[in-house]
């Protein structure tokens, strides 16, 4: 690909020699065994299950990533670091308790945050914390997983849960919001936030920390797939969600031994009294729970308890775009 500059000046770009990253495509020199932009070993095939999901890659130790005129350098397996090394010309942004360390040398500011009391009521920090260049710094989450790098260019924008970030560089603009629907009150506690963060014309980078493995999956123009709460962990932001409740209905063929079983596990969530109830049905059935527990028009209570339907609650997410998720979901009272 031949580039003609001012004056008589002609360079010759050899794209065709370039090895293309599979995991964000970027160009990398023929005799690089990672990618500059997201870490990722170019000596592996991409690798994708049959239902179109890829495992995101497992970065080598001391994989060193490019942005701006710093690296950010990868370590350790189980619960893995993030190691920093600052120019003078960049900053990053991340929250405090993520920092295992820096050099005495290196400033720190705080971000103010969008939101106000609506942060403090989804359990997020009220300022993030900026480091700036020159030094070293270095970053990790309390928790096994692994590390995924999301390089962010021209106007694009990626969506994470709330705390999955580990650090974004400072080209990033962020701002968050939550998922809307009452039904998202029952999905993590006060409910599920996500994080916003967009590219403002240079390229930007985000590491994010999953749980357990990582996995993508790329949604076409109005595919849809459902994924547990827990188990979402980012999305491009051309990705449309919504919350949905479907019915679990009785299993044909099931026994009565197991059908009562199913109905008293039902019984037993609704407070102590549920759980006395449950007890009953166990071992006197329907009319000696009725009679013993409930009394009065307890039967018919009991009974349009057993004949309700059970429902699971998904997030369905609408291509098109990227959709990642982590093996070791968090519970949705603690996420």
């Amino acid at each position: 690909m031949a580039q003609i500059a001012l004056g008589e000046l002609v360079t010759v770009t050899d794209v065709g020699q370039r090895v293309e990253c599979q995991w964000c495509h970027a160009h990398n020199l023929p005799d690089a065994r990672s990618c500059d932009r997201c870490g990722a070993p170019l000596d592996q095939r991409d690798r994708v299950s049959d239902a179109g999901w890829r495992q995101a890659p497992r970065l080598r130790d001391l994989t060193e990533i490019h942005f701006g005129s710093s690296t950010v350098q990868v370590d350790g397996d189980m619960v893995p670091v993030a190691e920093l090394a600052l120019d003078a010309a960049d900053s990053v942004f991340f929250e405090h308790h993520a920092m295992l360390w820096k050099d005495e040398t290196v400033p720190m500011s705080v971000m103010d945050t969008p939101g106000g009391a609506k942060r403090l009521l989804g359990d997020m920090p009220f300022v993030l914390s900026v480091a700036h260049g020159p030094g070293h710094l270095a970053l990790s989450r309390d928790a096994a997983g692994e590390l995924v790098v999301l390089p962010i260019e021209g106007t694009a924008a990626i969506e994470l849960r709330g705390h999955a970030l580990l650090v974004a560089s400072g080209t990033m603009s962020y701002s968050f919001s939550k998922v809307p629907g009452l039904k998202t009150a029952l999905l993590s506690g006060t409910g599920l936030y996500m994080d916003r963060f967009e590219a403002t014309g240079e390229p930007g980078v985000i590491v994010v920390h999953g749980f357990g493995n990582v996995f993508e999956r790329i949604l076409a123009e109005g595919e849809i797939i459902h994924v547990e709460p827990g188990g979402f962990l980012y999305k491009d932001a051309s990705v449309s969600i919504d919350v949905v409740s479907v019915d679990l209905a009785t299993v044909e063929g099931d026994s009565k031994a197991t059908q009562g079983m199913k109905a008293a596990k039902d019984m037993a969530g609704r407070g102590f009294r549920g759980l006395k109830a449950a007890r009953a049905l166990m071992k006197d059935g329907v009319a000696g729970a009725a009679a013993q527990v409930l009394g009065g028009g307890g039967a018919a209570v009991l009974g349009e308890a057993l004949s309700s339907s059970r429902a699971a609650t998904f997030m369905a997410l609408t291509g098109p775009g990227r959709v990642g998720i982590q093996s070791m979901y968090q519970d949705r009272a603690t996420g």
